[in-house]
C-alpha cells in the first residue's frame, strides 16, 4: 500500500481518537451531582418503607437562591419493577415524594416541608441533612406485591426546577447550575414475609 492509501485510515483513526476523547471529558455532571449512598425497605404495619440516604452540596448559585427566599424542591422518585419473559415488566409501585426547602428572612429560619410537615432550622447546613435523608416513607403496600417474588427496587433525587417560580423555571433551562440529580440506584428486593 502506498502512503495515500494509508492517509485516509490515519485520517479517520485520529478522529474517532479525538471524539472519543471528547465524549469522555464532556460526560454531564447531572448524574454524579447527587450520589445514592445507600437504600433500603422495612416493613412497617401495612407494607413497606424506604429508607434512603443521598449525598449533595448546593453550588454557590443554589446556595445564594435559597439564602434569598427562593424555594428549592427535591423530588425522590421510587419504583418497583419485576421482569416477565412472557410481556412487559410489571410495575406495581411508581410514587414521588417532594420536599421543598425555604429560607424565611425575617425569622433567619431555613425550613424544611413535605405534605403537612415543615421543620425550622437555625442553618443550611441542619436543613440539607434532612433533605438528604428519607425515612419511613411508606411506599408499598402489602396488597401490591406477592409472597416469594423478587422485585427490582429504583430511587432517585433530584432538583424539580419545574415546581420554581416561572422565571426561575427559564434560567434553570440554560444555566447547568440548576442541575442536580442522581441517577436511579437499583436493588433487589424479595418478598420473604408479609407486613405485619
Amino acid at each position: 500500500m502506498t502512503i495515500k492509501h494509508l492517509f485516509p485510515l490515519r485520517l479517520a483513526a485520529v478522529l474517532m481518537a479525538v471524539l472519543a476523547l471528547c465524549l469522555t471529558v464532556a460526560r454531564p455532571a447531572h448524574a454524579e451531582s447527587i450520589a445514592v449512598q445507600r437504600a433500603s425497605l422495612q416493613a412497617d404495619g401495612s407494607g413497606w418503607s424506604l429508607d434512603a440516604r443521598f449525598d449533595f452540596e448546593l453550588n454557590p448559585n443554589l446556595e445564594d437562591a435559597v439564602n434569598k427566599g427562593i424555594p428549592l424542591y427535591f423530588t425522590t422518585d421510587f419504583e418497583l419493577s419485576r421482569a416477565r419473559w412472557y410481556w412487559f415488566d410489571e410495575q406495581p409501585v411508581s410514587v414521588s415524594q417532594t420536599i421543598r426547602l425555604s429560607f424565611q428572612p425575617l425569622t433567619r429560619e431555613y425550613r424544611v416541608s413535605t405534605g403537612g410537615l415543615q421543620l425550622g432550622f437555625p442553618s443550611l447546613k441542619d436543613a440539607l441533612a434532612v433533605v438528604r435523608h428519607i425515612t419511613s416513607w411508606h411506599v408499598i403496600d402489602r396488597n401490591q406485591v406477592r409472597g416469594g417474588e423478587t422485585y427490582t427496587a429504583s430511587v432517585r433525587m433530584q432538583l424539580d426546577t419545574a415546581l420554581m417560580p416561572k422565571p426561575f423555571q427559564v434560567d434553570a433551562v440554560n444555566n447547568r447550575d440548576w442541575t442536580l440529580g442522581s441517577d436511579w440506584k437499583r436493588f433487589n428486593f424479595t418478598v420473604t414475609e408479609r407486613a405485619k
